[in-house]
């Protein structure tokens, strides 16, 4: 009998490893002319949507009925004024997946991602780039996938292409790719190897918080720094932070690189998105970390795009997430982040 969500699990893992093909491919030959802006201000480039379409594409052959909770729309590719931008996507969609695509149907592929989500049935969700600066900057970045079903995030993929496969010998080699299914465990493998042997990976046994590493979002707008200074400190950690963008901070928890990660709020208005957290959440459970927002709650997937009734997200080792959650409450008691 097969496994639990196997053709799911290997699906998955070949559309991140093709969609991190496109983002280092894009990587090598950016210029400014292929960046876009957000509504955000953040910067985007041609690899975001090439990723995304590349990833809804593989996943549209295998799971046709499967819906895409994704960040990207093609609005910024149609028309005259996208025609420049679109036929770069299409080029690198093209050659990602080994067949040329048509621009209507890659622009279809990107909009597979505009799903609602919800608490019923299967979706799937993604961020085709997460951590886009930290791309810009050749620093770490994630292509992250995971599945939804009835609410609940059962499977997750997280591919790291900057990030050591092994932190303790960087010269070793970058490009992780990070996976679980619940109940399953969690496991890495070389992003882009041909052997694709795995590895099974845990969150460090760490119990006394002062010996505990903590990792941080580089942004301050992502996540109070102050906030995680004085957290540290009731903690007695005398360690500096670790400072690293996207979800490759779930994977340093998940394999024990790190031993907290804290994403603090930074305003009341702001509700975290559901393709930020989806698989670096299953990935540090497997691997027997712990993650909750900061009131201590489970992060809940099921009600839309957004966790809207969760705020922050703090994962941890098993051994530091009582004290840490203690040292995080004390912290932001009695403070209320701004509204803007």
């Amino acid at each position: 009998m097969p496994a639990y969500l196997e053709k799911e699990r290997a699906v998955a893992i070949e559309a991140v490893e093709r969609a991190a093909r496109v983002c280092t491919a894009v990587f090598q030959r950016l210029v400014t002319d292929e960046t876009l802006t957000k509504k955000d201000k953040s910067p985007v480039t041609v690899a975001d949507f090439g990723a995304q379409a590349v990833v809804n594409a593989i996943l549209e052959r295998h799971f046709p009925d499967d819906p895409v909770v994704g960040e990207e729309d093609s609005r910024d590719l149609q028309g005259d004024g996208g025609r420049a931008l679109r036929e770069k996507v299409v080029e690198l969609v093209g050659s990602a997946l080994d067949r040329p695509m048509a621009a209507d149907e890659v622009l279809r592929a990107i909009d597979r991602g505009q799903h609602a989500g919800g608490p019923a049935g299967r979706h799937w969700t993604l961020d085709p780039i997460d951590g886009t600066k930290g791309f810009l900057r050749g620093e770490q970045f994630a292509v992250c996938l995971a599945l939804v079903v009835d609410g609940k995030v059962r499977l997750g993929v997280v591919g790291c292409p900057n990030l050591p496969y092994d932190m303790s010998r960087p010269a070793e080699g970058r490009g992780v790719l990070a996976v679980a299914v619940e109940g399953q465990g969690a496991f890495q493998r070389r992003l882009g190897a041909s052997d694709a042997a795995e590895q099974r990976i845990r969150a460090s046994g760490v119990a006394d918080p002062r010996d505990a590493a903590v990792c941080e979002s580089v942004e301050a707008g992502h996540s109070s720094h102050s906030d995680s200074a004085q957290i540290a400190q009731l903690l007695g950690i005398s360690k500096q932070p670790v400072r690293m963008d996207s979800q490759c901070k779930y994977v340093a928890v998940a394999r024990g690189d790190a031993d907290i990660y804290l994403r603090l709020p930074v305003s009341s208005s702001y509700a975290e998105k559901i393709w930020d957290h989806a698989a670096g959440n299953i990935i540090v459970r497997e691997a027997g970390g712990c993650v909750a927002d900061v009131s201590g709650r489970p992060l809940d997937f099921s009600l839309g795009r957004t966790l809207s009734q969760n705020a922050g997200v703090i994962a941890t080792s098993a051994g530091v997430f009582d004290a840490t959650m203690a040292a995080v409450q004390q912290t932001l008691a009695g403070k209320a982040p701004s509204a803007s």
